[in-house]
């Protein structure tokens, strides 16, 4: 039964493997015509200054438990797309302040509904004050549930 590598083992390996590829590549190259090297060098570069570009700076790491938030940095950003990002923000603000606005006026209507109706009842307002009134309503309401 063979014994499990472990994982320095593992990565040296694969990195002794890497080091003789490269030295067989780089061996290799010199062999080739000065034109054809000149243009793998333009194009290593080329892919290279692209990686640069493409890849997204990571500014800030944050750990808490088992969550890790990446944070990307802003670089490359420009006006218009930092603005845009602001829309959402700025559509829940709106969205917020509507139901508030909308809130604030549906119990206005409640309240008014109910001052009309204590107003034009038939008795007067010191009646619902009084507190054989309260009593009253209470004990004809747990007749209308029997």
């Amino acid at each position: 039964m063979m014994k499990p590598m472990s994982i320095e083992k593992k990565l040296s390996a694969v990195d002794r493997l890497g080091r003789r590829m490269a030295a067989r590549l780089d061996a290799s190259t010199q062999e080739l015509p000065h034109e054809i090297s000149e243009r793998l060098r333009v194009a290593r570069l080329q892919a290279m200054d692209r990686y640069r570009t493409a890849a997204p700076a990571v500014t800030a790491v944050s750990s808490s438990g088992s969550a890790t938030l990446l944070a990307g940095s802003d670089e490359g950003r420009g006006f218009w797309p930092r603005l845009a990002s602001l829309i959402p923000l700025l559509a829940l603000l709106i969205g917020l302040v509507a139901l508030q606005i909308q809130g604030d006026d549906s119990l206005t209507e409640e309240l008014a509904a109910i001052d009309a109706a204590i107003l034009t009842d038939d008795l007067p307002p010191q009646a619902y004050a009084d507190p054989g009134f309260a009593q009253f309503l209470k004990s004809r309401l747990q007749a209308g549930k029997d």
